[in-house]
């Protein structure tokens, strides 16, 4: 039996075969890993494109968002370039943190997200940047516009997730600075520069 032509579609790669989006840097396209419900990680494979088991949490954190990655960046030495003290970006896809109001506990989907700022941390000298983003459309948090607009505890909960969910015992934790709309525009910009030095592609699909 021969079946119809829609059985022969291979579905896309999640980081190479996807959109950012076409009105990136300001909305992005963006790939949901982990949720906030996890206590898990989970990982994009770079090879075949499924998602992986990378670690369990250690500590009893969270997750304080939806987080991800958007298709097609790459966080090389433009990215690098802007955290001070950085030699270079840690070479994977650009991570992005996504506010949600209501509950979303699926992972591998796809969501339309405004940026509206980001976190910057060092990882072993490498630039480990985290663009925060609201879920566009959202009826609670879709009218914020930059990330000082977010109550401070929320902000904090990142902060302190990232600062401490790789943390061995005795370890210090990682600084982690936040920053503006306009700096998590540049990430953004920079990120899909450095993806098309290293794979090419259009400037937006």
């Amino acid at each position: 039996m021969a079946f119809p032509e829609p059985f022969y579609t291979w579905r896309p790669h999640p980081w190479h075969g996807i959109s950012p989006g076409a009105e990136a840097p300001k909305l992005v396209q963006a790939y949901i890993e982990i949720t906030p419900f996890d206590l898990v990680k989970y990982e994009i494979d770079k090879i075949n494109g499924l998602l992986r088991v990378d670690r369990p949490q250690r500590t009893s954190s969270q997750p304080p968002s939806l987080y991800g990655f958007v298709p097609r960046t790459l966080c090389g030495p433009r990215v690098g370039a802007l955290t001070p003290g950085a030699r270079d970006g840690d070479g994977d896809p650009l991570d992005v943190c996504v506010l949600s109001e209501r509950p979303i506990t699926a992972r591998e989907i796809l969501v339309k997200a405004k940026v509206i700022g980001g976190l910057t941390m060092l990882d072993n000298g490498e630039a480990d940047d985290k663009i925060v983003a609201v879920l566009a459309g959202d009826f609670v948090w879709g009218d914020v516009e930059d990330l000082a607009q977010l109550p401070p505890v929320l902000v904090e909960r990142l902060r302190h997730y990232f600062s401490t969910y790789k943390l061995l015992p005795g370890a210090d934790p990682v600084p982690v600075t936040p920053y503006d709309r306009q700096r998590a525009y540049e990430v953004v910009a920079a990120a899909l520069q450095d993806y098309r030095a290293v794979y090419g592609g259009p400037e937006v699909a």
